[in-house]
């Protein structure tokens, strides 16, 4: 009895128990699940595409391109709204430097500072499919250094030409030679100028090159746009078919020819004696 006792009062616990057990795997499997669901969720989304600044150490001019597949209808309104926040300097210092579209897509390109690099590249992804995307660097420090050294040469140049000029020896027919020197290293000192200024604008920018594709657009008219040299393949191919056995039956048509006239002409007198 003692022992049904125990049975008894023990039941309802050993129930109590394996029923939390339950729900504590179910709960388990429920945030794993949902751990899972958001990591299936995450991955599904583009990589964020951030702009690239150089440094004194490493100079390097940073370019980026991205393709993205968009409906034809939406994608001059795209390219629209990129070149409006380019121009606008919505995400910073931004030059346009090219728009085209076509049938079946367009592009823009841009050099904008590299803060804003990422705002343009979400909005062109936005509601559409990034295909691709590229981000790639130049080492252009030997260029830089170059560019620095001939002007310091031209500076040092040019002050000895000041020196000369300053001498109250100087000749007339001299001073007029010297000038002219002058005017030329002034000339060299402003392309050399431009160039450093090139060059520290693709350090401190990025180039950015995006592209826009329908690609079922692309694909109807590549079928339909096959359809015109296909018709004339076949037809060059049937008429040099047609001129070859043409080619080929010429002789035996010069030899029947006469074959046939004589045999008409055999005919001819055979019935005209049947006749008489």
């Amino acid at each position: 009895m003692a022992l049904g006792a125990v049975s008894c009062h023990g039941s309802p616990q050993s129930t109590g128990d394996q029923g939390m057990k339950r729900w504590i795997i179910l709960a388990a499997a429920l945030a794993v699940g949902m751990a899972g669901c958001s990591k299936k969720t995450t991955a599904g989304l583009p990589a964020p595409m951030p702009g690239q600044k150089s440094t004194a150490e490493a100079m390097l001019a940073y370019s980026h391109s991205m393709s993205v597949d968009l409906p034809i209808a939406d994608i001059p309104t795209r390219i629209d709204a990129i070149r409006k926040a380019c121009t606008s300097s919505s995400h910073g210092a931004c030059n346009l430097l090219n728009v085209d579209q076509s049938s079946t897509g367009g592009s823009i390109t841009v050099r904008i500072v590299p803060e804003g690099v990422q705002p343009l590249a979400e909005m062109a992804g936005a509601g559409g499919k990034v295909a691709s995307r590229m981000t790639t660097a130049e080492d252009i420090s030997d260029a830089v250094h170059e560019t620095q050294r001939d002007r310091d040469q031209l500076d040092a140049y040019a002050k000895r030409l000041d020196d000369i000029v300053a001498r109250k020896d100087l000749s007339v027919t001299d001073l007029i030679a010297v000038s002219k020197e002058q005017a030329a290293v002034a000339e060299k000192r402003r392309v050399l100028d431009n160039a450093a200024t090139d060059q520290h604008h693709r350090l401190d920018t990025n180039l950015l090159r995006i592209s826009f594709n329908d690609p079922h657009a692309r694909a109807s008219r590549r079928e339909f746009g096959d359809i015109g040299p296909a018709m004339v393949d076949s037809a060059l191919d049937g008429t040099a078919d047609a001129l070859a056995a043409l080619a080929e039956g010429l002789p035996y048509l010069i030899l029947a020819f006469p074959l046939a006239w004589l045999w008409w002409l055999a005919w001819r007198k055979v019935t005209r004696r049947w006749r008489k």
